[in-house]
């Protein structure tokens, strides 16, 4: 309980110099373009499985467009207020809040224990992070 105040007070505070504006932005597309990410990397397990791998890699590189012609942007606007440090760590965050959703729902995987841990882990990140 205490760790989660300190956690909360020290994260408020580093976000105080920071357009809300911006970090809800950056947020919003890191989402989006985690997304193609996310289907450019695994959706191929699905659905090209009796497909040659290239066709696979040349299908999923077209859908990664997508999501660098979202990313790159979002990054760009974000380094306005953001250090690169915090822009990669609210991206890895993101990229686990997809990923978990999208390996249940779409791909079918068996819901683990291991996400709460990795979630755990990924609080602490953000924690370093952000400290001042």
């Amino acid at each position: 309980m205490i760790f989660a105040l300190k956690l909360h007070l020290t994260v408020t505070k580093s976000f105080t110099n920071i357009n809300m504006r911006t970090i809800l932005t950056v947020a919003f597309g890191l989402t989006v373009s985690n997304v193609f990410m996310t289907f450019a990397w695994y959706g191929h397990l699905k659905n090209l499985r009796s497909y040659p791998w290239i066709i696979a890699a040349i299908l999923s590189w077209g859908v990664a467009l997508f999501e660098y012609l979202v990313q790159v942007p979002t990054n760009r606007f974000g380094s306005s207020e953001l250090s690169v440090s915090q822009l990669k760590i609210m991206q890895e965050v993101i990229t686990l809040t997809v990923f978990i959703p999208f390996s249940i729902l779409y791909l079918k995987e068996p819901v683990k224990l291991n996400y709460l841990w990795a979630g755990i882990c990924m609080v602490g990140a953000v924690y370093f992070m952000f400290k001042s």
